[in-house]
Order: C-alpha cells, then sequence, then structure tokens
C-alpha cells in the first residue's frame, strides 16, 4: 500500500506542476471553450481554456511506465489504450478550437475510431492469459465465462464508457469528481482481490493486481490535482482529450481485472448521464417534441430546476461513494 500511496502524491505533484505550465500556455494560445447556446447558464464561461486533460493524461502515462516498469502487458496496454483515446479527444478540441465552434469531429468520425481501438483491445482481452473471458459476478463469490461474447462486450464497455464520462463532463469538476469516487470503488475492489491472491498463494496474479492499483492511484493523484483547477468556478476545462481518456481508463480498470460487471455499480452516475440522453431523445422522436427531462444530460435537468453546480457535483459523488459501500458491505 505504501507504494500506491508514493505513486499518488508523485502524481499529483507532477500534475499540479504540469497545470500551472500548460494552463498559461492555453489562456496565451486562446485555446477556449464554445459553449452550447442552448446551455445559457454557461454563458459566462465562454472562452474558458479547455484541453487540460493533456496535463493527467501525461502524468498517469509517464509516472505508471515509471512506477510498474515496461514488463507489465497490462500497465502497457492500458496506458495505450488511455493515450490513444486521449488523442481521438485532442483531435475532436482542436477542430472546436480551430473553427470556433462546439461540433468538433462529426458522430461518426468518433465512433469509428473508437470502434477501431477497442475492437483491437478486445481481441486482445479475449487472447490473454491474464485476462480471457471469465467475469466476477457482483454479491457472490463467483464467475461467469462470457467465451467468445467477450469480444462484443468490451467493445461495448469502450463505447459505454468513452461516451458516459464525456456526457458526465458538462459542469465544473463533475466529471473529475465522479471519476475520482469511481476510482477509489474500484481500487477497493481491485485490493481485495489482490488479498484474497496472495492468500491462495498466486503471487503472479497479486502482482498485477498491485500494478493496477499503482495505476489508479497515479490517475488518482493526477486527477486530484487536476480539481483544483477544475472545481467551480473552472480556470480550466478538461475537454475531449480528458473525458475520453478518463472513460477508456475507467474501462481498462474494470475489464483487465476482470471486474467489468462491477461498472454499472461503481459508474452509475455515468449511467445516468447516458441514459437520461437516450431516454430524451427517443421520447422526444416518439412523441413528436416532448422531453422527460428539462435537459439531458440528467445533471443539466438538475441545474434547470435551480441545483448550483457545486451541489450537483456533490450529489453525484455522494451517490458514488455510496454505491461503493454497498457493493463492499453486501460483496462480502
Amino acid at each position: 500500500m505504501k507504494y500506491q500511496i508514493l505513486s499518488f502524491c508523485l502524481a499529483f505533484l507532477l500534475s499540479w506542476v504540469l497545470m500551472k505550465l500548460l494552463l498559461p500556455m492555453l489562456t496565451r494560445l486562446k485555446v477556449g471553450q464554445s459553449i452550447l447556446q442552448y446551455v445559457t447558464e454557461h454563458n459566462s464561461k465562454q472562452g474558458t481554456p479547455t484541453m487540460g486533460g493533456i496535463a493527467f493524461i501525461v502524468s498517469f502515462a509517464v509516472l505508471s511506465l515509471v512506477m510498474c516498469g515496461t514488463q507489465d502487458t497490462t500497465v502497457n496496454v492500458t496506458v495505450a489504450v488511455t493515450v490513444a483515446y486521449g488523442m481521438v479527444g485532442f483531435l475532436d478540441d482542436f477542430i472546436k478550437v480551430h473553427y470556433k465552434h462546439n461540433l468538433g469531429l462529426r458522430p461518426y468520425q468518433k465512433v469509428i475510431v473508437q470502434l477501431a481501438i477497442s475492437v483491437a483491445v478486445a481481441m486482445y482481452v479475449w487472447q490473454s492469459p491474464y485476462v480471457g473471458s471469465k467475469l466476477n459476478v457482483p454479491f457472490v463469490n463467483t464467475t461467469v465465462d462470457f467465451g467468445w461474447a467477450i469480444i462484443p462486450f468490451v467493445i461495448f464497455i469502450y463505447l459505454a464508457m468513452t461516451n458516459g464520462v464525456n456526457l458526465t463532463d458538462g459542469l465544473d469538476g463533475l466529471a473529475t469528481t465522479t471519476t475520482l469516487c469511481y476510482l477509489v470503488g474500484v481500487f477497493l475492489v481491485v485490493y481485495s482481490d489482490m488479498q484474497d491472491s496472495l492468500s491462495l498463494g498466486m503471487a503472479d496474479i497479486a502482482e498485477r493486481q498491485s500494478h493496477v492499483l499503482v495505476c489508479i492511484a497515479v490517475m488518482g493523484g493526477s486527477l486530484l490535482a487536476f480539481l483544483l483547477f477544475n472545481c467551480f468556478p473552472a480556470k480550466v476545462f478538461m475537454g475531449d482529450v480528458g473525458s475520453l481518456a478518463l472513460g477508456a481508463f475507467a474501462a481498462c480498470i474494470a475489464i483487465f481485472t476482470n471486474n467489468s460487471l462491477l461498472i454499472p455499480i461503481l459508474g452509475v452516475m455515468y449511467v445516468v448521464s447516458c441514459l437520461s440522453v437516450i431516454v430524451q431523445v427517443g421520447y422526444f422522436k416518439l412523441t413528436k417534441g416532448k422531453r422527460v427531462f428539462l435537459m439531458a444530460p440528467y445533471h443539466h435537468h438538475l441545474q434547470h430546476k435551480g441545483l448550483s453546480e457545486t451541489r450537483i457535483v456533490t450529489i453525484y459523488a455522494v451517490i458514488t461513494l455510496l454505491a461503493t459501500l454497498v457493493l463492499l458491505y453486501f460483496g462480502g
């Protein structure tokens, strides 16, 4: 545990330094966020520097490889996938900034690239002797073997998580805080799994789980430093470069520890974001203009109801932490 704590602290310091260097650069280059016209509450945020996610991605990638070395395939793939999704987000952000609008890449372009990355990872999972097709089932001490179905399942997870985090990134500090709470939950689950592996004499598996814990600690420290600049009122936004990378990382640490089925529990607020958009769009089309929510994703509905950004962030964090406690208590 001391090694994970050290990793967390080093990541916090590195991410903070990178943000101190990056923020003036983004401001000088006028890399400002274009606000959607129908989100009137955010008009004052027009021009706030974006793409701040670059700082915590660099911090995560560098320190994960430094602290874990380059021999662990799980760590290498996690870093590669996180950076790859970050690059997709970077391109999307760059187009938005360059052309001064909030459209970026076309939806089909983003889906094609994200799909290509997720297919490659799914094939790795299917063939990997360290991951495979077996998944831990929440609340019961058993596993289920998905067989070849693990391939489309992994693809779905990456598409859902990256879009879930991206949709949640709509208020100051919301995606950052929610993801930090999600990481706490996954860390505790993987730590418990590692203790079980050690008790059963499976040192090789325990070592890999320990490396995953280091990755989580590094991302957690990097995110916490970023939150100092991203909390309300935000001095910088993470941008799609940050949200897509975070979604990919959140998927990786669950998939590579065979805990994918925990995502709907620990990532409950990502699910809320996705479902609120799906329900809103579907109902709007079926009823020719009627809406279920005042606005989607759900955090914008709460904002239209009069809740402050800080209160909404707190609600999302508390619910995520409560979901973690429920999982740990009933899951043994």
